[in-house]
Parts: structure tokens; sequence; C-alpha cells
């Protein structure tokens, strides 16, 4: 065995090392990719089957079995870009976002929206309203915008306010952010089908969660019942985030730096 994988290095030149490369390189982007959401099951349960398959038929002779196999391999080829498809399509965006890439030449400036939204979410976390605020990034976000009231509005903690105050009707639902103003209230996201580990988490989270898995956004959660804020960005959720440096955590993120906040 040592004598093979010595022939083998010594045939490896710069073409196979760089392609052996780009192979690593497309399968660990792959992976994380899928990190923490149901395709890593999904991923698993396919090896899983794929090793008890390759065990049996090294093992025993089952000509029935092979067949079936045989069969149904073409089919479940064909089933992996549905199974698979929020990851692909989040590869495929995340490919065609060039103003992720261009923003890393930009100037990084605060954001005034971001400079309005911490004070008011300091006093919804203190009031216990539940509040939901998505930041637009590349992927557009039209079609959710078209599901609420318009008001492309300058920020402002009162507004922030008077929005998702109780009594208000554009409380329920979600505020977006487009272009450092806010272009729409009271608009529905699509939830996430994904399971929520703590049962505190309700509705707004499971939105949150779900624009986060077809778009880029970065989402901001106020909890109703216990004024947590949290994040949501790329299908994940940040939570317990401290509202006095929201604005430090938020501008991280939509300047596409890494935030350290506890999850």
């Amino acid at each position: 065995m040592l004598a093979t994988a010595l022939d083998y290095l010594s045939q490896l030149n710069l073409l196979s090392v760089l392609d052996i490369l780009l192979v690593t390189a497309v399968i660990y982007s792959a992976l994380i990719l899928i990190r923490g959401t149901r395709a890593v099951q999904v991923l698993r349960g396919f090896i899983g089957l794929a090793l008890i398959i390759a065990l049996l038929s090294s093992v025993i002779e089952l000509p029935a079995f092979s067949w079936l196999v045989g069969t149904a391999l073409p089919v479940l080829l064909l089933a992996i870009p549905v199974i698979f498809q929020p990851e692909l399509r989040r590869a495929l965006e995340q490919l065609g976002r060039t103003g992720s890439y261009l923003r890393l030449f930009r100037r990084h400036e605060e954001s005034k929206v971001v400079t309005a939204l911490k004070p008011a979410c300091l006093r919804l976390s203190q009031r216990r309203h539940g509040a939901i605020i998505v930041f637009e990034r590349d992927t557009g976000l039209q079609e959710y915008i078209d599901t609420g009231i318009l008001l492309n509005s300058e920020p402002s903690p009162e507004l922030f306010l008077t929005i998702f105050n109780k009594a208000t009707e554009l409380h329920d639902g979600a505020v977006i952010i487009r272009n450092d103003k806010i272009a729409a209230a009271a608009c529905v996201m699509p939830l996430s089908t994904s399971s929520l580990s703590d049962r505190q988490m309700g509705l707004r989270h499971r939105a949150a969660l779900g624009i986060s898995e077809v778009s880029d956004a970065v989402t901001v959660v106020v909890s109703e019942e216990t004024g947590q804020v949290s994040i949501a960005h790329n299908g994940r959720i940040i939570r317990r985030q401290d509202p006095s440096r929201l604005d430090t955590i938020l501008n991280a993120f939509l300047q596409n730096q890494t935030s350290n906040g506890a999850t």
C-alpha cells in the first residue's frame, strides 16, 4: 500500500495538484453552503445508503437487489436538484452577486438606517414589542415589498417604534430596508420549514430564517415574548444580541465582515 501511495505521489505534477485543489475547493464550498441546513441530514442519508449498498454488493451476491439499485439510481440522481433546490438556488445567487465583491473596494460608511434602528430596537426590546426588519442587499426583494404597504420613508427611531406599535395596522409584518430607506412595512415573508430548536422562537423568527434562505438579506428580529434581539443571515439565526451593540454588529454584517455575536 505504501509503495502504491509513493507511486501515485511520484506521478503528481503541477496540473494534478491544481486539479486536486479545485475539486477540494468545490467540495468545501458545497459543505459550507449546506452547513446548518436540512440538506446536511439528506446528505448523510445518501452517504449512509450508498455505504450500505456498497457493503451488501461486495459481500453478498444479490441479483434482484442490484437490479433494483441500478434502476433506481438514475431516478435518485434526477431527484437531487429537487431535494437540494434551496441550496442550489443560493449557490447560483452567490455566483451572481457581483455587488458583494465591489463592496470590498468601497469606503465603509455607517448606515443611517442602522443608526436609527439601534435606539428603536432597544426600546422595542424593553417594551416587548415584536419586530422584524429586513435589509435588502444584492438579491432583490421587490416581490415581498409588493405584499406590504409602500412607504419609501427616511428612517428614524420614532418611525420604527410607530410601525411596530401593537396598536397600529402595520406591526404585524416585516419592514424592508432598501437603499437606506424604509421601502415598505407589513410585508409578508416566506416561512422557513427548518426546525427551530427553541420554542420561544415563533413566526417572526421563522420568517427571518425563511427570507435568509432565499436571499442574502440580513434580518433583525425582536422577540415579543422575551424581548431578545436576533439576527438572521444565510439560513442561520444568531440569537441574544446586545441591542446596545446592534449598530456595530449590523454594520459588520452589511459590510460582509464576520460578526462574533453569541449564539
